[in-house]
């Protein structure tokens, strides 16, 4: 580290990949053919991980809130989002699509919410097969994980890499529903808070960023919000936390000892702050750091 260290927490998230213009195109006109929408955030970071322009695009549609990723966010928070969504007048539903908990609601949601636009062609005459749901959601935010889960299937690529589903397809959901997968989509523009929420969480590629850079942030916001946890993870000692958290630049102290905890060296017996740095966003992505919700009511 050298002089700059100070500037570690201010980042410049500025872009818009083409492909997601393009996406974002395509999901304009194939909302023509749809009845709900099912957003899919991420339940640790449910504002940040919602794209504002599905707000914009889907206004019309009757729309579910899924929170995925349920099981690596705070049990409490989770309740508490759900009544969020609640009062906004949005289904909103707990899911962990590794497992399976709540996914099976889903479908039951959908149709209670298509009940009564069922009901009114019934009296026209008008026999309607199926309910067709679009899957809208940012990159990494378990989308193909959700649907192979939902569908009881594993047809769909499956990564941890955003962006890895690219085409379109049709699943078949029981005998009434259909869904419409789409490619994970960002919005052109976010604000710094915003955009390393998304570095944390993984929705933005680690090749974009400064790993060290975000991992210094999610470090230092850890320690604010939920020291226990790192100090439990890392076999921090309060003699250790004491002496780092009294340095003025204390997210880098825990760096340090983390990096000598977990062994990642360099010659000269330096701290490989990369390495450590995967550690870090590696632990908290996978829930080893805890359930930890970064927004929270």
């Amino acid at each position: 580290m050298n002089n700059n260290d100070e500037n570690m927490s201010k980042m410049n998230i500025n872009w818009y990949p083409g492909h997601m213009a393009k996406t974002k195109r395509q999901i304009i006109d194939d909302l023509k053919l749809i009845d709900v929408v099912i957003e899919l955030l991420d339940a640790r970071i449910p504002i940040a991980s919602r794209n504002p322009d599905f707000d914009i695009i889907a206004k019309n549609k009757k729309r579910i809130v899924i929170l995925n990723k349920s099981d690596l966010a705070s049990d409490v928070e989770n309740k508490k989002w759900i009544e969020y969504f609640k009062e906004k007048g949005i289904v909103a539903i707990v899911v962990d699509s590794n497992s399976g908990k709540g996914v099976d609601k889903v479908p039951k949601e959908i149709e209670k919410i298509m009940n009564e636009d069922i009901s009114k062609i019934k009296e026209k005459g008008i026999i309607r097969k199926t309910i067709r749901v679009m899957i809208l959601g940012i990159p990494n935010v378990g989308k193909s994980s959700f649907i192979n889960r939902i569908s009881k299937k594993a047809t769909m690529k499956v990564g941890n890499r955003p962006g890895v589903t690219r085409q379109k397809q049709w699943i078949r959901i029981g005998n009434q529903i259909e869904l419409l997968d789409t490619p994970g989509v960002l919005w052109p523009k976010f604000d710094e808070d915003v955009g390393l929420k998304l570095a944390y969480t993984g929705s933005i590629k680690d090749d974009i960023l400064d790993k060290v850079d975000v991992a210094y942030n999610l470090i230092k916001e850890l320690i604010d919000t939920n020291k226990e946890n790192i100090k439990s993870r890392y076999n921090i000692t309060d003699e250790e936390y004491n002496s780092c958290i009294k340095e003025e630049n204390y997210a880098l102290e825990f760096m340090f000892l983390i990096g000598r905890k977990r062994g990642a060296l360099i010659s000269g017996g330096e701290i490989d702050l990369e390495r450590t740095a995967g550690i870090i966003l590696d632990d908290f992505r996978s829930g080893k750091t805890g359930k930890i919700t970064l927004e929270m009511l």
